[in-house]
């Protein structure tokens, strides 16, 4: 089978940059625009694989991308950090004092308004994707409009950076994970999980789970919680685990699984955060 990836986004996006990254080799990518094209590409095997962009160093995660691996029973099958690196750019020739609107996704904005502050003639316009954006201000020639995105996206459409590295916090990551519908056969490097599961609305609950996991050995990374719209009030919860022995994670999921209701395995894969 070809080996397709689904990104969301264009060529010279983030998620393209990780598909790059993370893959030894593919065929062809994917552009989708949005999340539920980029699951529906998996789903009907258009693609073997997606990146997908899961939480930010800054913004906290991506709550509804989480909803969408579980309700999907899409798998987890690996994990990258990526380091953002946003650039202001513009067709070659202009400056910054030309530049009268800059638009571009509302994360990468949210992530470099900061240094728009110095530019208070400039006009922050959302759009659905930071490459797609400068792509098509090279494709019309647009005068007067900038773009945040890569370095990537400015050598793929021809564009010139006005100021490079304009992020506010210079520490700023994403994490992406890789999903597919099948989980990876091979434990020998798994020391990660991704789980769901949800408790009875009783006092407590939680923290004798979260003391399951320490007398396991498990190393609990990230909790979140995500409302379920059935029963208002009521929450499922997804929790990312790290630990040094397979067995101790085998252990703790089986006490997990009596203890909690709706136990699901959403992904286990190698933690690339160490």
């Amino acid at each position: 089978m070809e080996k397709k990836i689904a990104i969301q986004g264009i060529k010279g996006s983030f998620h393209y940059q990780v598909a790059l990254d993370y893959f030894d080799e593919f065929q062809s990518i994917d552009e989708c625009m949005s999340f539920d094209s980029l699951v529906e590409s998996i789903l009907t095997n258009k693609s073997s694989h997606a990146v997908m962009a899961i939480e930010n160093s800054i913004v906290g995660s991506i709550i509804p991308n989480y909803a969408l691996i579980d309700k999907n029973n899409l798998k987890i099958i690996g994990e990258y950090y990526h380091s953002v690196h946003h650039n202001f750019m513009s067709i070659k020739g202009q400056k910054i004092e030309d530049i009268l609107e800059v638009h571009s996704h509302p994360m990468a904005i949210l992530q470099c308004k900061e240094f728009f502050k110095n530019y208070p003639h400039i006009k922050l316009v959302e759009d659905k994707d930071t490459a797609e954006t400068a792509k098509r201000i090279h494709d019309n020639q647009l005068k007067g409009i900038g773009a945040i995105a890569s370095k990537t996206a400015a050598e793929l459409y021809d564009l010139e950076i006005l100021a490079a590295e304009i992020q506010t916090i210079n520490n700023n990551q994403t994490r992406f994970v890789i999903i597919s519908k099948n989980q990876n056969k091979s434990t020998n490097e798994v020391n990660k999980a991704s789980l769901k599961f949800e408790l009875e609305h009783k006092r407590g609950s939680l923290a004798t789970v979260l003391n399951v996991m320490s007398d396991c050995k498990l190393n609990l990374t990230k909790i979140q919680s995500l409302p379920k719209i059935e029963t208002p009030f009521q929450y499922a919860f997804f929790v990312d685990i790290t630990f040094d022995d397979y067995k101790d994670y085998e252990k703790g999921k089986q006490i997990l699984e009596i203890m909690t209701t709706h136990f699901k395995v959403l992904g286990e894969y190698e933690n690339k955060n160490q």
